[in-house]
């Protein structure tokens, strides 16, 4: 059984304890059985991948590949997957490139495939590469299992890493952002901005997005989100938005159901 981790509380005080203690709960998580036996094999066995069907076919390795990426839903979804990897990332009509989350881009381009060269699971340090990702990811996983927040709170830190390390212009940090959908959900939140957003013109959503992130953090740059501090406030804010819009609406069902009551129990007389 894997090692479930421990959360005493919700919102930011939860988040404090489980900064402070994330060393220790991570190590246990990946010692822990399943963890362990997933990374062994995918250690002993990637280096001889040297196509997309020996790793789409062989399905501890797929699911190591996919979990890493916090792309686990996918396991069943072969077909896509094969594309995704098949096409590359140099093509500008490749699948990844089209797909509004930005995920499958990052997979595609970690692994290699779909170029003239050889793909990157020869590398000598590709395994670790690839175990590290996915004892972050599943540790998210197991968070979000007992609270979602907590979960894409762990996920900022490497989300806008690896945003601003695949891409230099500033715009295009931000629509990365929005095409990343965990990453998106925190960023919109602690901005106050409406879940309706995405329903307008992109163009029009960076703008709001860089608007927004100027009056609140001082900073129209996804960059400066790397900074610790930043990132910080970056998620004290999403967490305090999160569970006042959480008790807002627990609040208001209840006020609901103690009206209901009180009708009912008014016709009953």
């Amino acid at each position: 059984m894997a090692f479930q981790p421990v959360l005493p509380v919700t919102g930011y005080v939860g988040w404090r304890f489980l900064e402070r203690t994330l060393e220790k709960q991570q190590t246990a998580f990946a010692e822990s059985q399943p963890i362990a036996r997933a990374t062994d094999y995918f250690r002993e066995k990637i280096g001889n991948v040297r196509t997309v069907d020996d790793l789409v076919n062989d399905r501890h390795l797929l699911s190591v590949a996919l979990g890493a990426f916090g792309l686990d839903d996918d396991i069943n979804s072969q077909f896509f997957i094969r594309k995704i990897l098949a096409d590359g990332t140099t093509a500008d009509d490749a699948l990844a490139n089209r797909l509004a989350d930005k995920r499958y881009l990052d997979f595609s381009r970690t692994f290699g495939f779909g170029g003239d060269g050889a793909p990157r699971t020869g590398l000598v340090a590709f395994p670790d590469e690839i175990v590290s990702r996915f004892e972050a990811r599943q540790f998210e996983r197991a968070v979000g299992e007992q609270n979602n927040d907590l979960r894409l709170a762990l996920n900022v830190a490497s989300g806008v890493s690896d945003i601003v390390e695949s891409t230099s212009s500033q715009n295009a940090q931000w629509f990365s952002m929005m095409g990343n959908a965990p990453l998106r959900n925190v960023f919109q939140t602690a901005l106050g901005l409406p879940s309706g957003l995405a329903s307008i013109d992109l163009d029009q959503q960076l703008g709001i997005f860089k608007e927004r992130s100027k009056s609140i953090f001082g900073t129209e740059s996804v960059g400066d989100f790397t900074d610790p501090d930043q990132q910080e406030k970056l998620v004290r804010l999403f967490l305090i938005r999160s569970e006042a819009a959480a008790i807002s609406v627990s609040s208001g069902a209840s006020t609901a159901l103690t009206l209901l009551q009180s009708a009912s129990s008014r016709f009953a007389r």
